[in-house]
């Protein structure tokens, strides 16, 4: 994506089902649960890059023993930076006890980190400063063993502030009003609920304090106290805990915004954001990794029993397709061909933009992400010749010469790679005009890869605020002396906030929108606008299920085609020579591509939970007033 936006946080829950000796008989180390879950997270590293945490949980832990671990870090390479902690740590009380060396007893014993349920987690902040304190997981400690909880999660509630309340009103003092915060209390206030009312009935048979907590750990009933504590949670959630004795969950949303997979055999559960880290960190295939149905959790008891169960009442199911576009990782079997499809079905309109006139054109994208739906689109164009090529043969029929046979055949689409981008500059200079041209220079291009006056047609996964495109792309490719720049975007126009984990919050960041905005000026239609914003304030204070998306009329009188011709006229510099025109993806084809994510309310503005149409509204009167803040 040449605009660069936040992509969204990755979970994984490893739970390991044999004694720890096991896998230091059969793998070499009693590190086997550390080590895999370094691959899972490094293999979701492209969902969180501005901070990684850690924590662990030892089964059987005598009292006075350490049972629990966590390591955070908002380190330039944060990953890493936690493994090496851990690693540190390890090899420093090896060498000092070269006893432990082969006895995995005292390593549970005695080194942190080891345990039979890890949790992992890598952020991509939404907002907020990215401070340590933000990074998962979260803890919740308690002198009892089932009470102390740690949460991690990909999420992002919509109604914290009536979550906050809720929390106020069962008499706690919340420490800020923080979706995290909000979410683990919840969890946590339960949880405190079911053990003292377990504590009364085991009471009642007699039972010592001290055998008292096994008993409760045995009959505790997550799924139930997951019930409880999500009943108004709106939002996208996949959320992963574990609990002191050694139960673990995943849960995911409703409507399945947030995506999450799990794997099982006799050795493991494992349960990740992204199915492809499964895969290739367990090396097991495509169909032995199931995707966790919405509403539903994934229990692992300390036992090592586990079952997957419904929390809440599945909705429609509106998985988020801006995971198939760009956030999750294109190696996933589904995801690789649906990316594919998208660059074929928008190849008509590719063609309609440049005449039909293919051997005049070179095909191209914008690095890197955008390689995939590039040779769908190239595919689409081969067949399109190949189509042509066969009607040119049969029109001449067996009377074609070989020189008039080759000279067709020859035809086929020109694929170069136009544009690199510089990795390594850094736009480090705050002074505007010097900064612009530094700005300029972000990306090279191939050099006699176009013709002059040849069109010249880039896809890019999205195009969100065009503020790359037309600062620096565009110019740097009008050098190149194309006829005209055809930029392609993959994935539809994006007009609406995200509240739901991915950090699009505010209406004026989209090019969509300020060309929507233009559109009205032009057709004097700015009374419009303003009958929005007061439709807007008029339900500020309405409850989130009657709240209606009235940002909807800010688009409605223009066509997709009239507002991507705007952005092109926007997005072009004054300077530029070659003709611009921007493509999006037709919503009906994204639907085509992406059949079983069919979330899409950043382009429609269908919010799958009541509060995404609370949050759009409030993001419109944060423009109508001019206030630069979230509107969640």
């Amino acid at each position: 994506m040449s605009d660069a936006i936040k992509h969204e946080c990755g979970i994984s829950l490893i739970r390991l089902l044999k004694p720890l000796e096991y896998y230091k008989e059969k793998y070499g180390t009693a590190f086997y649960g550390v080590n895999k879950m370094y691959l899972m997270m490094e293999k979701q590293h492209n969902r969180g890059q501005d901070g990684a945490g850690f924590a662990s949980i030892k089964l059987d832990m005598d009292a006075g023993e350490r049972y629990m671990s966590r390591v955070r870090s908002i380190a330039q390479q944060p990953i890493q930076d936690i493994f090496a902690q851990i690693n540190n740590r390890i090899n420093t009380t090896l060498q000092e006890h070269p006893e432990y060396e082969n006895n995995v007893a005292l390593q549970k014993k005695n080194i942190p980190y080891i345990g039979e349920v890890l949790l992992g987690h890598v952020r991509y902040g939404t907002f907020g400063k990215n401070s340590i304190e933000s990074v998962h997981p979260f803890l919740r400690q308690n002198n009892w063993m089932h009470r102390n909880i740690i949460v991690a999660g990909n999420f992002n509630m919509t109604n914290v502030d009536e979550l906050f309340d809720n929390l106020v009103q069962l008499g706690q003092h919340p420490k800020e009003m923080a979706d995290t915060v909000t979410v683990m209390e919840k969890i946590g206030h339960f949880l405190d609920d079911a053990v003292a009312k377990l504590y009364k009935e085991i009471k009642k048979e007699n039972v010592s304090k001290k055998d008292a907590s096994p008993l409760i750990a045995e009959r505790l009933k997550l799924s139930k106290i997951l019930k409880r504590a999500s009943k108004n949670w709106d939002g996208g959630y996949a959320m992963a805990g574990m609990l002191g004795h050694g139960d673990s969950f995943v849960l995911r949303d409703p409507a399945g915004i947030r995506p999450a997979y799990y794997y099982h055999d006799d050795e493991i559960v494992v349960v990740a954001s992204e199915r492809p880290a499964i895969q290739t960190v367990f090396n097991v295939k495509f169909e032995k990794v199931k995707e966790l149905d919405p509403g539903h959790a994934i229990v692992v008891k300390k036992s090592g029993d586990f079952y997957i169960k419904e929390i809440l009442p599945p909705t429609e199911r509106k998985a988020c397709s801006f995971e198939r576009i760009y956030f999750s990782r294109g190696s996933d079997k589904e995801i690789y061909q649906e990316r594919k499809e998208l660059g074929k079905l928008i190849f008509p309109q590719i063609l309609a933009s440049i005449d039909s006139d293919i051997k005049n054109t070179v095909f191209s994208y914008i690095p890197n992400t955008a390689e995939t739906s590039f040779f769908g689109m190239v595919k689409e164009a081969q067949n399109y010749l190949n189509k042509k090529k066969e009607e040119q043969i049969l029109s001449i029929g067996s009377n074609i010469s070989k020189e008039e046979l080759h000279k067709i055949l020859e035809v086929r689409p020109r694929i170069e790679k136009v544009a690199i981008k510089d990795a390594k500059l850094r736009t480090f200079i705050t002074q505007d005009s010097s900064r612009d041209d530094l700005v300029t220079h972000v990306y090279d291009i191939s050099y006699g890869s176009v013709k002059e006056n040849d069109n010249l047609v880039i896809i890019d996964d999205s195009i969100v605020r065009g503020t790359t495109l037309k600062k620096s792309i565009l110019r740097i490719l009008d050098r190149l002396s194309p006829k005209k720049i055809i930029v392609v975007s993959s994935a539809p126009q994006i007009r609406y906030p995200d509240c739901y984990g991915i950090d699009m919050a505010k209406l004026e960041d989209f090019i969509a929108f300020r060309a929507a905005l233009d559109l009205h000026k032009d057709a004097n239609t700015m009374d419009v606008v303003e009958n929005i914003y007061k439709k807007c304030i008029e339900q500020v204070h309405s409850k989130d299920r009657d709240v209606i998306n009235y940002v909807k009329e800010f688009y409605s009188p223009f066509t997709a085609v009239q507002i991507s011709k705007k952005i092109g006229e926007l997005l072009s510099p004054d300077d530029i020579n070659a003709e611009v025109e921007i493509i999006y993806q037709t919503i009906e084809n994204l639907h085509l591509a992406c059949p079983k994510n069919l979330g899409d309310w950043y382009f429609t503005g269908n919010y799958p939970t009541p509060g995404g149409n609370k949050v759009v509204n409030r993001a419109f009167i944060n423009f109508y007033e001019g206030k630069n803040v979230r509107a969640y």
